[in-house]
């Protein structure tokens, strides 16, 4: 536990340290994930050797991921998301599947890669929960661009994660298919005794928890996310399909107020604890040598950095022209283009299966870096020309949203 304890040390110093950077560092605004990553490059051991990723580190880690995806699945309102947001979110990951499979094959033609459909998914990916807490901190969430955002963004995390499950994850696809429906079965299961109308007396009695040491509406939370990911793991599907899908069952179970209630509580776990070690970690594990040590890897970065923005990015240019003005599609392409926490996820799997070149591994991983430094800035450039639009501000739609999960059971109104 020793070298664990001093490796946590400086996690948590790193953790400490790195919203203070991103406050100091005004303009241009960097996402504070940014220098969690940087941070852990520098305590990692290919530069300082102050941490390494132990193995209690790295079980750290993991719970970390799988939290970013509960809370990543927890933000997610199907009321508002339904309809138009849903649909142009699929038809455009729909069509970055098209290209990404495309550029993928055409890589392994000339002899670039070794599997088209790993390189075609990993370009297909996008980062929301990365950028959720930008989206929220700049106030865009709640306002129509925001929900096209967060529609496009969870496509673009949902759709890989269920091809991960399907295509990378087991050597039988027909089998894995059928695991997914038997999850997705347990899922639905879940999600509809979650919907149901609380019983007075449990609203009454977590409602007195949260105000004692107890928390006990935040141990079920906890409780959910385990035996989902749980669930997936002993099925053979990929854990964050678990944990996604957790989030989105507590959500359903939740009224607007307990939500409201039990948010700052998840994001005390998650945003204050878990999730900036999964960043610093994945910072401490990148092969530092492997980049700077090899010319022709640095030069794939640029290529794959591009990549993400041509296949993610380019379709929204399209998909959302009666939906959004030029400038505020712009600023969707490059946000829907910032990638990370799955790239990661995937090219593990692919040195794993000795499916991709280590150097094409470790250039998706410093684009998908790069593209969570530079993206969103340019992202949000574009967004704050646009200001003033009726896209930004909170629409009528939003409204009735609200409206319809205020007729929800209220969490404090109970008798």
């Amino acid at each position: 536990m020793g070298d664990s304890a001093v490796s946590l040390a400086f996690i948590a110093a790193a953790a400490v340290l790195a919203p203070i950077l991103a406050d100091l560092v005004r303009k241009p605004r960097i996402p504070g994930v940014l220098f969690e990553l940087l941070l852990g490059i520098l305590i990692g051991p290919q530069v300082l050797a102050w941490a390494e990723p132990t193995r209690f580190v790295t079980g750290l880690s993991e719970l970390g991921i799988a939290m970013l995806f509960f809370v990543a699945g927890f933000e997610i309102d199907f009321r508002r998301l339904r309809g138009q947001p849903a649909k142009r979110a699929v038809e455009g990951w729909v069509v970055s599947l098209v290209l990404g499979l495309t550029v993928g094959f055409i890589l392994v033609a000339v002899g670039f890669a070794l599997s088209g459909l790993l390189i075609g998914l990993v370009l297909t990916t996008t980062a929301i929960g990365t950028l959720l807490p930008i989206l929220r901190d700049r106030g865009i969430l709640p306002t129509h661009f925001g929900v096209l955002t967060l529609a496009a963004g969870a496509v673009g995390e949902f759709g890989p994660i269920l091809a991960i499950t399907l295509l990378l994850t087991g050597d039988n696809p027909a089998e894995e298919a059928g695991l997914l429906v038997a999850f997705v079965a347990v899922a639905l299961g879940a999600a509809y005794l979650a919907s149901r109308p609380q019983p007075p007396g449990m609203v009454k009695h977590l409602q007195r928890s949260l105000g004692t040491s107890a928390q006990l509406p935040v141990r079920i939370a906890v409780l959910l996310l385990v035996l989902m990911v749980l669930l997936a793991s002993e099925l053979g599907l990929d854990t964050l399909l678990g944990a996604f899908t957790a989030g989105i069952v507590l959500r359903l179970a939740l009224s607007r107020q307990q939500r409201e209630e039990l948010e700052p509580r998840l994001s005390a776990i998650g945003f204050g604890l878990l999730i900036p070690v999964f960043f610093i970690v994945s910072g401490m594990r990148f092969d530092v040598d492997g980049l700077f040590g090899s010319s022709e890897v640095l030069m794939r970065v640029p290529i794959f950095l591009a990549l993400f923005l041509v296949v993610r990015g380019l379709p929204a240019l399209v998909v959302y022209r009666h939906a959004l003005p030029v400038r505020l599609r712009a600023a969707l392409a490059f946000l829907q283009s910032t990638a990370l926490p799955l790239v990661v996820v995937i090219t593990e799997i692919g040195i794993a299966t000795d499916n991709m070149k280590p150097e094409n591994a470790t250039a998706l991983v410093g684009a998908a870096m790069l593209s969570v430094l530079l993206y969103p800035l340019i992202g949000f450039a574009f967004a704050a020309k646009a200001a003033g639009d009726p896209a930004l501000a909170v629409t009528a739609e939003d409204e009735a949203a609200v409206a319809e999960v205020a007729d929800e059971i209220d969490y404090f109104d109970e008798p």
